[in-house]
């Protein structure tokens, strides 16, 4: 979370450990992106990614990023099919995550 605090333009809106937690929050506070780890400590990933993408009521349309250790193809897949806009390893992917961001960041800003 410290590598995306010092981005310009990028405001870090909280961290959950467990999906029931990841949703209350997200109900509470809207954001334009939420990261989304597959293993969580309570519940899964994908029961968030279900949740944003059938309820946009409730947490709005943010961009769902899945960074994860389990990144095989059918993963990817099961991902792709509850919404997500982009998927990153995590041991191989994270500097492509953080750019993914900051021009995710640049964009919003050049349209405000």
């Amino acid at each position: 979370m410290d590598i995306f605090d010092e981005l310009e333009g990028v405001e870090v809106s909280g961290c959950a450990v467990g999906e029931t937690e990841a949703l209350q929050k997200l109900a509470i506070v809207p954001v334009d992106l939420v990261i989304i780890d597959i293993e969580l400590k309570q519940g899964s990933g994908i029961g968030v990614l279900d949740a944003l993408q059938t309820d946009s009521g409730r947490y709005g349309a943010p961009r769902k990023v899945v960074l994860t250790n389990f990144s095989h193809q059918s993963m990817r897949q099961r991902c792709e099919n509850f919404g997500m806009d982009a998927f990153f390893d995590k041991s191989m992917d994270v500097s492509q995550l953080v750019d993914y961001v900051s021009d995710m960041a640049r964009q919003k800003n050049s349209f405000s």
